[in-house]
């Protein structure tokens, strides 16, 4: 079980580290849009909006369903108030 608890978790980190990076890419499209401006801005910023977005959601979701899936298998208690980490046997 702890072989695919660290197999869930790891593609969990690599998820959420390309969920950062796609948005990261949306604050870059914004950009190059304010600098181009005009019809084409506009219409960068609506497939950012319309398009991009909607999947960069359902994407950073799944890999958040992951990771607590991840952490439930592992007994991880990351979400609690109490500072424990790891459950007690």
């Amino acid at each position: 079980m702890k072989k695919a608890t660290d197999i869930i978790l790891t593609i969990f980190a690599i998820g959420v580290l390309a969920a950062l990076f796609l948005g990261g890419l949306t604050l870059l499209g914004y950009i190059v849009a304010l600098c181009i401006g005009g019809e084409t801005a506009t219409a960068i910023c609506v497939f950012i909006h319309k398009t991009f977005f909607p999947w960069l959601i359902r994407f950073t979701s799944v890999f958040v369903g992951l990771g607590l899936l991840g952490m439930y298998l592992s007994k991880v208690k990351a979400l609690t108030v109490s500072g424990e980490k790891k459950e007690k046997k």
